[in-house]
């Protein structure tokens, strides 16, 4: 059964990132560390879309599986000890192992996480396919169906090493690292710190509202991008990176399909939950919990934007980001959400 949830059961902030951690990433010593698992590669390689973590295609030569090409990650320095990336791999394989759709790390030379030149690295298999129609009710029930699956294997044991999401690790956190370092201009400071602590204010009055709720082994960053929908034969939902992983409420891994108006979302969280129920058990009262955790990943976002500042590829990927304009929209955008707080939450529709 899920782990019985307190308010205060939350990992501390996360240390911040040496500025330019990936420089010593040469092309040459991505390949190298490649071919130290025993694949030969033919040079080819294309970037994929990661900023967190490099992310990376590479092509194997024509010995290896007729040159098909696997995807190599390498994380990001000091943001998970070895251990909790194990961790990582060991539920990716657990749910492969009970036949779930979840991209797992290939096993080579007898391991899934290896190291070169100070990297630590994995590698899975390539998985294609598109965008899940979230407007559409069988794909709810659908995705409903499958992510219950995940969370009944979930449920089984704990992360001892992964940290369980809440809205001291999510909220205070980076608010406080946002102001202790001068992101926000100074005529915007007072505004910026006043609204979020009162968001902060209402996001912990509703936790509490929530009650008890149980706790589990979540994918933890189940967005649009990380759901690869494929046709055919298997068909369906494949899920992909697992780097957020961590212990939460089963709702953390639900919100963020539901979209529009209220009604709108009434409707789409009927046709998940009604998919879901066929594998778990779903509590109601975690739908208190969906306007917290929706405020919470916005602070999260600008703190982590903040944190990862130093790091070239930010500035030049995120400019809209440290602007004037940027805080204007985000404390409006947390003056929205306080509003949103206010409302009654969501429910289960008979």
């Amino acid at each position: 059964m899920p782990k019985k949830n307190s308010v205060v059961d939350v990992a501390s902030a996360a240390p911040v990132a040496p500025a330019a951690p990936y420089a010593a990433l040469t092309p040459e010593c991505l390949l190298d560390a490649v071919e130290t698992t025993g694949l030969r590669c033919d040079g080819r390689l294309s970037g994929l879309n990661s900023y967190e973590n490099r992310v990376y295609q590479v092509w194997l030569a024509e010995e290896h599986e007729g040159g098909e090409s696997v995807v190599v990650k390498f994380y990001r320095p000091q943001r998970w000890s070895r251990a909790a990336i194990l961790e990582e791999h060991a539920f990716a394989l657990e749910l492969a192992e009970a036949e779930l759709p979840i991209v797992a790390p290939m096993t080579l030379k007898g391991r899934t996480l290896h190291e070169h030149a100070g990297f630590m690295f994995a590698l899975t298999a390539r998985q294609g396919g598109r965008t899940p129609e979230f407007e559409d009710e069988e794909t709810q029930r659908w995705l409903g169906r499958f992510i219950a699956r995940i969370h009944a294997i979930g449920a089984l044991d704990e992360f001892q090493h992964r940290p369980t999401i809440g809205w001291k690790e999510f909220g205070e956190a980076p608010v406080r690292y946002v102001l202790e370092h001068d992101f926000v201009p100074p005529d915007l400071r007072e505004a910026y710190e006043s609204t979020a602590l009162d968001v902060l204010a209402r996001v912990k009055n509703r936790w509490q509202d929530a009650g008890s709720f149980g706790t589990l082994r979540l994918h933890g960053d189940c967005h649009a991008g990380n759901i690869l929908w494929t046709e055919g034969k298997p068909g369906g939902p494949h899920f992909v990176d697992l780097d957020d992983a961590r212990m939460g409420p089963a709702v953390q891994d639900i919100w963020m399909w539901l979209g529009g108006e209220r009604d709108t979302q009434q409707q789409q969280l009927a046709a998940i939950i009604k998919g879901y129920r066929e594998f778990f058990d779903f509590n109601p009262a975690e739908l208190a919990l969906i306007e917290p955790l929706r405020t919470l990943r916005m602070m999260h976002y600008a703190g982590w934007l903040a944190r990862r500042w130093g790091d070239p590829a930010f500035p030049q990927s995120f400019p809209f980001f440290n602007t004037q304009r940027y805080w204007q929209d985000h404390i409006l955008a947390l003056r929205e959400q306080a509003a949103a707080l206010d409302e009654p939450p969501l429910e289960l529709m008979r």
